[in-house]
């Protein structure tokens, strides 16, 4: 199955790099490319790609403002969010727009096809040094504010929100994978959350403080 890609940076150069990288891949088609806000939208609505790979800083219209809409238009794109910066409020205000991968430029060469694999598959996907400005913010010392969780679910959903799959949840706590995928069952029903996104955004806004 072919994939139709979009491209969207206002750096020609960074793009031009992108779309020679993605052209390899025999999976992709870029069926457009565009470096300004307004331009990215409109293409969006008329091409309706599969996946958008999308610059937050863009002129006209904001990566963020971009993904609210197309996620009220177009459900069915999946938005891979790309920035120079690997920065808590970013990555949050883009998850909650509803992009389900998040990819610093410095490391799209290596990350953004393992993004768009995950993507095509409706998974999240967040590149390493995105996980780990995460990791910095949910701290081992601290607990969820206000949390109906247990202490292993607690530990779970920290998991969740560094990018893990259920496999490898597993594996790193040595349980079996049915038990980390009813402990996410539990999770997602006691924060009345639907997606891997929405636990990874929860956890990030919610900054794991101590609860009052």
């Amino acid at each position: 199955m072919t994939f139709r890609l979009l491209l969207v940076d206002d750096h020609q150069m960074f793009r031009e790099a992108l779309h020679l990288l993605l052209e390899r891949n025999p999976r992709l088609e870029i069926v457009g490319e565009s470096g300004d806000g307004h331009e990215a939208l409109a293409l969006a609505r008329s091409l309706k790609p599969d996946v958008i790979c999308l610059d937050i800083d863009l002129p006209g219209i904001n990566g963020i403002e971009i993904t609210r809409r197309l996620k009220n238009e177009l459900p069915q794109c999946r938005v891979i969010a790309l920035s120079i910066f690997a920065d808590r409020g970013y990555i949050s205000d883009m998850l909650a727009a509803g992009a389900l991968s998040y990819v610093t430029k410095a490391a799209a060469s290596t990350e953004l096809l393992r993004a768009i694999d995950a993507v095509c598959l409706n998974r999240s996907y967040l590149c390493p040094e995105t996980t780990q400005a995460i990791r910095d913010v949910l701290g081992d010392g601290h607990k969820l504010a206000a949390s109906k969780l247990g202490g292993r679910e607690t530990e779970v959903l920290r998991l969740v929100a560094s990018g893990l799959t259920s496999g490898q949840i597993a594996e790193k706590l040595g349980i079996a994978q049915s038990t980390v995928d009813v402990h996410r069952r539990n999770i997602m029903r006691k924060l009345r959350i639907d997606s891997a996104v929405g636990l990874t955004h929860y956890a990030i806004r919610h900054r794991l403080v101590p609860s009052v």
